[in-house]
């Protein structure tokens, strides 16, 4: 059972695409692609008859 574990074990870690130092990303990539915008109300509304 151990031995399975860690033939599984190596294989998650192969797939997880560790395959080369790491590379910084690229200019466009580090633009915000987000923007928030909306409305908010906040109150109490009552009817008196």
């Amino acid at each position: 059972m151990v031995r399975l574990s860690a033939v599984i074990s190596l294989f998650v870690l192969a797939a997880c695409g560790a395959d080369g130092p790491p590379e910084p990303p690229s200019q466009a990539a580090q633009k915000p692609a987000v923007s928030i915008s909306g409305e908010a109300r906040l109150g109490v509304s009552t009817t008196i008859d």
